[in-house]
């Protein structure tokens, strides 16, 4: 439980071992790059740093996008003592002690202060419900920061108190000014020259996924480990740093996994399979679960489409089990092959919205009766008198007049797409017969 710009060092050894990216961490706001959504001159939460008139915030955004960096900013700024703990590693105990301490601070120099507790999702019901009086109070002024939807991780009494602020990926832009900076502090790489190529700053921009603090660690990974030309420099090529980071690594967490999958059926639902076969991609370089996906490829051939290509399951079905049976990373053709199948079919959910329609009349009404006719004839409730079923199959065309249902309820309504037209002329056909 340290402040977070406690690092003041007995030695230069002790020194050596901080991180590029909290040596040179923002000390003021001018200073803070990216997430002009929410800090542009005029905005709320930059009217609230300013007028010192905030008592709860929650900043939610992936890792390495400035969280705690603006957090001990706001601190500074409004000239706040500033307790950090990480949820990760910190008791009720530990909150209770920093609130404490807290408090004497305001009772003997009247000064506040700022209890930022990162990875706030960590904490169970009880720590996060241990906070809520002392924020009330006036006790502490509370930052908590996150990489989950605030809405589903952290309680609604804690959400409510607090102003919630979304920080966003970086832009390319923004990284490559953030490693620009890496470059020029002062505390960045002292008494070194470090020359890095443009086309390295853009592999590392691109490479880093938005996230900040990654692009400054392989910075500062290819400067410790490049010897120095005859010109007394560090140069970084491109190639020195895509050594620095071997294979790109998405960022995949929970939100992540539910987001792309969303994004991959949507695709497929809109009949665009280069962007299906996209998300496909990146969940498979995340390392999703192959049988994962299969599996939403086959509940999406049969929601959505159906029986306008009744082929579209059939590939799903054997893509399944060939993935399971081939594995990766041939797999990846056969889910490509699906994927751009059931993407480009002709779409229809009227099966989907079949079944649904009807399981609401069962779960609402009351359960209609099965008709005599359609009884087991072994069952206790039968009686031969009164049943008239007719064999269709001997009949002419197969079909004949009869009674299924006794309710007038049409729950399959057939598009006007693909083999679904078909079906729609034959049940139109049908229907006309039953009306005689």
């Amino acid at each position: 439980m340290d402040s977070l710009f406690d690092h003041v060092h007995s030695s230069e050894v002790e020194k050596s071992h901080i991180p590029l990216a909290a040596r040179i961490r923002p000390q003021s706001l001018d200073d803070f790059i990216g997430q002009e959504h929410i800090l542009r001159q005029g905005s709320l939460l930059r009217r609230a740093i300013e007028a010192d008139c905030f008592s709860s915030i929650i900043l939610t955004g992936p890792p390495g996008v400035g969280k705690t960096s603006l957090a001990g900013i706001i601190a500074q700024c409004t000239e706040s003592d500033f307790i950090a703990m990480s949820a990760l590693s910190s008791s009720v105990g530990d909150v209770r002690e920093a609130i404490a301490k807290a408090v004497e601070n305001k009772r003997f120099s009247g000064k506040k202060t700022v209890l930022f507790i990162d990875e706030l999702h960590r904490f169970n019901k009880a720590q996060q419900d241990s906070l809520l009086k002392d924020i009330e109070n006036g006790n502490i002024r509370f930052i908590g920061a996150t990489t989950h939807n605030p809405q589903f991780y952290i309680i609604p009494p804690l959400v409510s108190r607090s102003q919630v602020f979304n920080l966003n990926s970086l832009g390319k832009e923004d990284i490559i000014k953030l490693l620009k900076r890496g470059i020029e502090h002062e505390k960045g790489f002292p008494n070194e020259t470090v020359k890095v190529a443009d086309d390295a700053l853009e592999f590392l921009a691109n490479a880093c996924e938005g996230d900040g603090r990654k692009s400054l660690g392989a910075l500062e990974l290819a400067v410790l480990t490049t010897e120095k030309n005859d010109s007394d420099e560090i140069a970084i090529s491109k190639e020195i740093a895509s050594e620095c980071i071997q294979r790109r690594l998405l960022k995949y967490d929970d939100d992540e996994h539910y987001d792309t999958a969303s994004a991959f059926i949507k695709s497929m639902r809109g009949s665009d399979p280069d962007a299906a076969v996209y998300w496909l991609a990146k969940m498979l370089h995340a390392g999703e679960d192959i049988r994962f996906i299969a599996r939403r490829i086959v509940i999406f051939a049969s929601e959505d489409v159906g029986n306008a290509d009744p082929r579209a399951l059939q590939v799903a079905v054997a893509a399944m089990q060939g993935v399971d049976f081939v594995g990766m990373p041939e797999a990846r053709i056969i889910l490509s092959q699906a994927v751009t199948y059931c993407a480009t079919a002709p779409k229809s959910n009227a099966a989907y919205k079949a079944v649904n329609a009807a399981l609401v009349d069962v779960e609402k009404d009351r359960v209609a009766p099965v008709p005599m006719h359609l009884r087991d004839p072994h069952s206790s409730g039968y009686n031969p008198e009164n049943a008239e079923y007719i064999y269709p199959h001997n009949q002419k065309d197969g079909f004949v007049k009869q009674e299924y249902l006794g309710t007038e309820n049409k729950y399959y309504q057939p598009v006007d797409r693909g083999y679904e037209k078909s079906i729609r002329e034959r049940m139109d056909y049908w229907e006309a017969v039953r009306g005689t």
